[in-house]
């Protein structure tokens, strides 16, 4: 069994807390994994969001039983987490489980550059509130006869494709990044503020606890979807 030592206990703690809330949206969730020293980077996406979700892990050291330099593999986010042992910091990878069609198309490792535009992260936290606040008035005020599955879906993407600011960031990437425990209440001093990248058809939302993802679909209109 593929050992994977964590720097510490709150490493464990967060990539359970991270694996707990994808699960919370999707019971048969899977994550990819990839590895490459003591870097983690852990992967998946929520459907509620249709984002892809990244999380980082700081590893103590890379692995157990012969493992080549990198690791590369899908596996179910439930057994994962019922592995992860916070007092001991370790979790132990399971077996691989066939990938979803969205883990076969990742953002790059590299080329990011720095979009404009950005709000601050007590803006970014409103404009959620006030979408969410929006959806529920709308939602609320539909007569029976509407309130419809397809109804309910179409005043959802129209409010959450809307784009923050002046960037092509859409709404629905920042409350799935607040809803994952990614855009967090200020904090600690050395907490860094979110930035915007970007790398060919990926946008690129970074936080300090982890990064959500969305990739265009052409050169027009931002699709959400990753396919």
């Amino acid at each position: 069994m593929t050992v994977l030592h964590l720097a510490d206990e709150g490493e464990a703690a967060d990539l359970a807390a991270f694996l707990s809330r994808l699960l919370h949206y999707d019971r048969s969730a899977a994550v990819r994994l990839q590895a490459a020293g003591t870097a983690l980077a852990v992967f998946g996406r929520p459907p509620s969001f249709e984002v892809l979700a990244i999380r980082a892990v700081r590893l103590a050291k890379p692995y157990e039983n012969g493992l080549d330099v990198t690791l590369d593999v899908t596996v179910s986010a439930g057994e994962l987490l019922e592995s992860v042992d916070e007092q001991a910091a370790t979790a132990a990878v399971p077996a691989a489980v066939t990938g979803p069609p969205w883990a076969g198309v990742l953002p790059p490792r590299g080329g990011w550059r720095p979009e404009p535009g950005l709000p601050a992260p007590d803006v970014l936290r409103g404009l959620v509130a006030a979408a969410v606040a929006e959806f529920r008035s709308r939602t609320q005020e539909l007569t029976p006869e509407r309130r419809t599955r397809a109804e309910l879906d179409r005043i959802g993407r129209e409010i959450w494709s809307r784009t923050v600011g002046d960037t092509r960031l859409p709404v629905r990437a920042v409350h799935a990044a607040q809803s994952l425990g990614f855009l967090r209440q200020a904090g600690a001093s050395d907490e860094e503020p979110p930035t915007l990248v970007s790398s060919g058809p990926w946008l690129r939302l970074r936080t300090s606890y982890g990064s959500v993802a969305v990739r265009r679909a052409g050169l027009g209109a931002l699709g959400i979807s990753v396919r």
